[in-house]
């Protein structure tokens, strides 16, 4: 690769998102970040809403930016959070904001829906998707019931970073890995399931066509070509969920890894030539997202460093000015396991306080509870890397490969202390970074997508080249880990 490319991704997650340039050019990768901005969640009239339109506005200003620097891109890419949708009306024109996935209106909607429609297990045997409140399928049932005129009245029903590229190309798609977030796709079709469509009343034809990352949706409106200065630039369906466009992003040697996308939540997995969807992966409450290259995503939600974040704010201005090393490191001067919680248990889900239900948790299962927030914070790092290690050996039973490897990637790749005890509790090597992995991955697809990356492979040979991983080896006593284990699944059993 003699000559630059560049590529402009947008990345947008539920509380800010970016613009960012990436630069392709002797098979490195380099990432320049344009513009930030907020994405506001708007309360009105008993609803949560995103704001479609200054998100829109917001891509445009990141275009002006590349229009005024006169840089020649060779296309755009959109990742946004999964689920939420737009409609648009017979006058191809927007109807309302979109409802965001925090509206309370699924609450009740989900179990009507599988008392009343379909069963649980029908579809889960249909689409793989593990069950939350908020998923495409249970907010389009609340909206039926509701009477709500926008569902009444639409032509197209476009996930957001679809609706984002039909407003820059007006070409309407339903891009795979976004469409598998929404509880309707069949992996085994590769399609929205036509049964789960007319379950809410609507018909296989209101959603776009299906492309799989990688394919061009279309080229900048002529609209949006006066407003940026900029010519017919292609826009590419990347893996449009952002934690798709992540995954893809993993600097693997080979198949043989496991990835845990590490922040506020994990989100720890496999990659996998076909989705699994058994007995066992129902039980366990295993989701297969859309992977890139027709691979699937199967993995399992896991409460993240939500527990640490939600404690920061609660103890003293005194604790919360110390930097993450030193309160982390502090901990690490607390005696290990003393303490241990199920990180996904319900109490943890968004409690009043936090600090409470940790402490509380800790006194009815009987064990020392800790008081300080040394103690604490060793306590929720000793339990995320015990829960890890129970998600890891179950995917080492859905596996048909051995599992040596654990990447981590996103803003917990920082946490050197985690890292380790990952290591230790799992007793593989584990490889940390790159941190912004979303918009790395949504700009890897573009170059693939452009001829400029010939596959996968190439392009995480291309980010490994790129980015620095930092190694961890495990290093702990194997015995008191083991011991920890043990200790873990048995206060599990015991509080159920």
């Amino acid at each position: 690769m003699e000559n630059k490319k560049y590529y402009f991704a947008v990345d947008l997650g539920a509380t800010s998102g970016r613009t960012i340039l990436g630069t392709l050019a002797d098979g490195k990768l380099e990432q320049e970040e344009l513009t930030r901005f907020p994405n506001n969640l708007i309360e009105t009239g008993g609803h949560f809403y995103w704001d479609i339109y200054a998100l829109y506005l917001e891509m445009i200003k990141g275009l002006q930016v590349v229009g005024k620097r006169g840089l020649d891109i060779t296309s755009i890419g959109i990742d946004t959070w999964g689920v939420d949708f737009v409609f648009i009306g017979e006058d191809d024109a927007i109807l309302r904001n979109p409802m965001a996935y925090r509206d309370p209106h699924t609450f009740a909607a989900i179990d009507d829906y599988l008392e009343n429609v379909l069963d649980r297990k029908t579809v889960y045997d249909i689409t793989g998707i593990q069950f939350m409140n908020f998923n495409s399928l249970f907010q389009l049932h609340a909206m039926r019931q509701a009477n709500n005129v926008a569902l009444q009245h639409c032509k197209k029903v476009l996930f957001v970073p679809d609706a984002l590229s039909w407003m820059l190309t007006g070409e309407a798609v339903c891009e795979y890995t976004i469409a598998s977030t929404s509880q309707m796709l069949d992996p085994r079709t590769g399609d929205l399931s036509e049964k789960l469509i007319e379950s809410v009343g609507m018909k296989r034809s209101q959603f776009g066509r299906m492309v799989q990352p990688g394919t061009q949706i279309g080229v900048l409106t002529e609209e949006v070509q006066k407003m940026t200065g900029l010519g017919a630039v292609p826009v590419i369906a990347v893996a449009g969920h952002d934690t798709g466009s992540a995954v893809a992003a993993v600097p693997a040697r080979d198949e043989q890894f496991a990835y845990l996308s590490s922040g506020t939540w994990s989100l720890m997995g496999i990659e996998t030539k076909e989705a699994v969807i058994n007995e066992r992966s129902y039980e366990l409450n295993f989701t297969n997202e859309g992977g890139i290259e027709g691979t699937t995503r199967f993995l399992k939600n896991i409460c993240g460093m939500w527990l640490y974040e939600r404690c920061r704010k609660e103890w003293p201005e005194e604790v919360r000015k110390l930097s993450h090393p030193e309160l982390q490191g502090s901990a690490m001067k607390v005696e290990a396991f003393r303490s241990i919680i199920n990180p996904d248990d319900k109490a943890f889900a968004n409690p009043p306080s936090m600090i409470e239900a940790i402490q509380q948790y800790c006194r009815e299962t009987g064990q020392t509870v800790p008081e300080t927030p040394a103690e604490i914070c060793r306590c929720i790092f000793d339990s995320l890397a015990l829960r890890y290690r129970q998600v890891f050996l179950w995917l080492k039973e859905f596996a048909t490969f051995d599992l040596n490897v654990l990447h981590i990637i996103g803003g917990g790749s920082l946490n050197k202390f985690l890292n380790q005890f990952t290591a230790d509790a799992l007793g593989v090597e584990v490889l940390a970074g790159p941190q912004e992995c979303t918009a790395i991955g949504n700009i890897m697809l573009q170059a693939k997508a452009s001829g400029d990356v010939s596959d996968i492979w190439a392009m995480r040979a291309i980010i490994a080249n790129s980015v620095e991983m930092v190694p961890y080896h495990p290093t702990g006593d194997k015995a008191a880990w083991d011991q920890a284990y043990e200790k873990y699944i048995n206060i599990l059993k015991n509080n159920n």
